[in-house]
């Protein structure tokens, strides 16, 4: 299989492409450097562009022909879509549409998608499965809903097949400790809290923690962490789904662990690990964050055979850590 991975320098893409290089797959990327990192996919095939540039779409798509695209190309801060949805409109609703047109004029029919549990907004039940209501209460989760929408809408007229993935929260980082998760500025929960423990030599910042007086357990936001390794693995089972002609045109999986962890459990268990405290900050509710999220992934165990293999939150976050202590980016 020949895959473009659109969004590869970043860091769920450079996990992928890892992936896909060690599965005996061809592989090139594909990324405006936005947010990637060139370190993290050093010697892979390299096509420079944007999504919003179709002509760079077109360059990349002609020369390397792929059998497969993967986007990973999105904007994803929520706090960031509420002060400026317009970037989202455009990246990832717009920047969805030019890649489906050049995916048509250049004959590419396969295309997996990363989406995100945003569309689901606030939950009626404790668990998401894919038929619950979407009701995003953000841009970031209003952007990635259309583009899902118009995803469907080429599957059902131009003979799309695609796989669209609705992931929870990612974390982690793979055996190598080479690549790991890195956003400038660094906004997700995980991350944050490392990097300030890595912080040496220097005064550690405080981590915020945004919001304190949830309806959860302890009052903290509660999430679902699935391994970074676990979700790729289940985009390689996602892909040989595609050529599977008892399964629709269009298909929708949830991926998460299926556990819920607040804020304040992921603080308690990097602690732990790190050996020390982590200093720490309470700040009013982002907008836009509900106060839970955990997924039902039973679909994708039944349909694709996939299921995590790292449940634990203590896993997730030590593997994270390596990565952090021998950061090269």
């Amino acid at each position: 299989m020949k895959a473009l991975v659109v969004g590869g320098a970043g860091y769920i893409g450079s996990h992928m492409v890892r992936m896909l290089s060690r599965a005996g797959h061809q592989v090139a990327v594909m990324d405006n450097f936005s947010t990637g990192h060139a370190e993290a996919i050093e010697g892979y095939r390299l096509y420079r562009g944007d999504l919003l540039a179709p002509a760079d779409i077109d360059r990349a798509l002609a020369d390397y022909r792929p059998d497969l695209v993967m986007h990973f190309a999105a904007r994803s801060m929520v706090a960031e879509s509420m002060a400026e949805p317009m970037l989202y409109h455009h990246n990832n609703a717009f920047g969805v549409l030019n890649l489906l047109d050049s995916m048509r004029r250049h004959d590419v029919s396969r295309l997996m998608f990363s989406s995100t549990a945003a569309v689901y907004g606030v939950p009626i039940k404790r668990r998401i499965e894919e038929d619950h209501p979407t009701a995003p209460i953000n841009p970031y989760g209003w952007s990635k809903l259309f583009a899902e929408h118009m995803i469907h809408d080429h599957c059902r007229a131009y003979g799309l097949r695609a796989v669209v993935l609705r992931y929870f929260n990612a974390a982690g980082a793979d055996e190598s400790g080479e690549i790991g998760e890195s956003h400038v500025p660094e906004t997700h929960l995980i991350p944050s809290i490392l990097r300030a423990a890595a912080a040496a030599g220097a005064e550690q910042p405080r981590v915020k923690l945004f919001g304190n007086d949830y309806d959860t357990r302890d009052g903290y936001a509660v999430r679902d962490f699935i391994h970074v390794t676990d979700l790729c693995e289940a985009h390689l089972l996602a892909a040989q789904a595609l050529s599977r002609t008892d399964l629709p045109d269009y298909q929708l999986y949830n991926l998460g662990n299926g556990q819920g962890f607040s804020v304040l459990e992921v603080l308690n268990a990097a602690q732990e690990i790190i050996g020390r405290k982590v200093e720490t900050e309470i700040c009013a509710r982002r907008p836009g964050d509900p106060p839970v999220l955990v997924a039902d992934a039973s679909r994708a165990r039944a349909v694709l055979g996939w299921a995590p293999k790292t449940h634990s939150l203590q896993e997730i976050v030590e593997s994270a850590w390596r990565w952090h202590r021998a950061q090269r980016y």
